[in-house]
């Protein structure tokens, strides 16, 4: 009892004095704070519990005075705060154009890179029972187009640039946002047209991957203004090292258009025919059926990769490799209908194309037969291919060709001709195909889009698009996953 008496009074609870708070958070963060009526406290606590130490100031209370009346006006008190809406990406103001440029990124999806680990080269004989150097060379990650293994003679003389460390290992296999932020610095690196001083951007995803998360896996980047094209014009810009590094780095696709009308409304599509609208080349399928020589589908197939590559000039190519199949029944090509593998998203990609009313074309370099049949299947308004002679008393391949080849050149004069009839200008047609043979049809028109094609022909074309679906291609005129799935259902 006695230690009770003795004891000390009980402590308050512990607060803190105005002096020991900070308004740095609200002061940094409160959006519509007006400058001239700074905060005279720091919230309610210490009202309620240091109301001495924090000097309030006094206001004024204004009673309820009613429904405003000509004799009771509604009292009008200037806040300071601005309830203006403004966005980077409205319309322009009367006498203006804008350029804006419209960036639609494709994630690589079915192609992951591998990291540059690139294993030194050995030298010198192999030891007993290991593969030979050029067995090893194909077994490693070095890609095969790096360098030549066979001959010394062509070797380069310095060593291969570095590739970029693949960045989506690391901040997740699709469009992060750490992707659109480095793009978006990259952008700001190029000088912007004179009188603009500030980039502004907006995004909308239009596509989700199939994983239980939804990851972004096409996204369309509006950048505002575009890069000053007295520095640099919009086809330089596509094929800028910083674009494909950033590429490389991240495994996407880069689309880069002008933002114009045109570019949400085509009026017609041209397709090449072999590796586009197919997974085949129908003249490697017809050089198969031979047997005798054994070596002649191989000749034939090696023949044809080289004019997609634009090694060979493709009349003179094709009329080698037709010369190489004479003798083949003229049947051979109705045989060859249930073996054609139509590539996936061919068939609700012409349906969407349908109901949104623009005319479709195949401009093949194949073989008329085939391509007509096709055309017809698909629903696809026109087919131009080549002609083969078939001997009237044997019914069989002479190895001639009827009429012009339908090369680079003549896949140029039909998509003019075509749009000519259609009374659809230009721009306002869209070019896809996979080899060299496409490059001028494709330069032509609009828009010209590589699809899963040769290193030559990714570099020279509008656009690229590397996916295993062709339904992708409405990604680049601005269609959601969700509007394409209504369009081609």
């Amino acid at each position: 009892m006695a230690e009770e008496a003795g004891a000390s009074p009980r402590q308050g609870r512990p607060s803190m004095s105005a002096a020991m708070r900070s308004s740095s958070f609200v002061r940094d963060h409160q959006q519509y704070r007006s400058p001239h009526k700074p905060e005279n406290h720091y919230g309610i606590d210490t009202v309620v519990e240091d109301l001495r130490a924090t000097s309030v100031s006094p206001r004024e209370i204004s009673h309820f005075k009613g429904v405003p009346s000509p004799e009771h006006p509604p009292k009008i008190v200037e806040s300071g705060m601005s309830h203006e809406l403004s966005h980077p990406n409205c319309t322009t103001r009367p006498g203006t154009h804008s350029e804006r440029l419209v960036a639609t990124l494709f994630y690589r999806s079915t192609s992951p890179r591998v990291s540059n680990v690139i294993p030194s080269p050995q030298s010198g004989p192999s030891p007993k029972g290991s593969p030979s150097p050029s067995l090893r060379a194909a077994e490693s990650d070095i890609p095969p187009t790096m360098a030549p293994s066979s001959s010394l003679d062509t070797f380069p003389l310095e060593p291969p640039a570095a590739e970029p460390e693949p960045l989506d290992h690391l901040y997740g296999s699709y469009v992060s946002p750490m992707c659109i932020t480095s793009f978006l610095h990259l952008m700001s690196t190029f000088p912007l047209p004179p009188g603009s001083t500030d980039l502004t951007s907006a995004h909308r995803c239009l596509k989700l991957d199939a994983g239980q998360d939804h990851h972004p896996v096409v996204v369309e980047l509006t950048v505002s203004p575009a890069p000053s094209l007295d520095y640099l014009s919009l086809a330089d810009l596509r094929k800028h090292e910083l674009i494909y590094r950033f590429e490389r780095e991240w495994n996407v696709d880069v689309a880069l258009r002008s933002d114009t009308l045109w570019r949400r409304y085509p009026r017609l599509v041209v397709f090449d025919m072999d590796s586009t609208l197919i997974t085949q080349e129908v003249i490697d399928l017809l050089a198969a059926t031979i047997k005798d020589p054994p070596d002649l589908a191989a000749r034939v197939a090696d023949i044809t990769h080289r004019a997609m590559l634009g090694e060979l000039e493709f009349d003179s190519a094709f009329r080698e490799r037709v010369k190489l199949l004479t003798g083949l029944p003229g049947s051979i090509f109705n045989e060859l209908r249930s073996v054609l593998d139509v590539t996936n998203g061919v068939r609700p990609l012409l349906r969407a194309l349908k109901r949104l009313g623009v005319k479709t074309a195949v401009l093949s370099g194949g073989f008329l037969p085939l391509t007509s049949w096709l055309a017809g299947e698909l629903g696809i308004d026109y087919a131009h291919a080549n002609e083969v002679v078939i001997d009237e008393a044997t019914g069989r391949l002479t190895g001639e060709v009827k009429g012009r080849i339908v090369g680079k050149e003549r896949k140029r004069e039909l998509l003019i001709e075509i749009a000519e009839k259609e009374g659809i200008p230009l721009e306002q047609v869209v070019a896809v195909g996979d080899g060299a043979n496409d490059l001028l049809m494709m330069e032509a028109a609009g828009l010209g889009v590589a699809w899963n094609a040769k290193p030559r022909v990714q570099m020279e074309a509008s656009a690229r698009i590397n996916g295993d679906s062709l339904l992708d291609l409405l990604h680049l005129f601005g269609f959601t996953d969700e509007e394409i799935q209504h369009l081609s259902a």
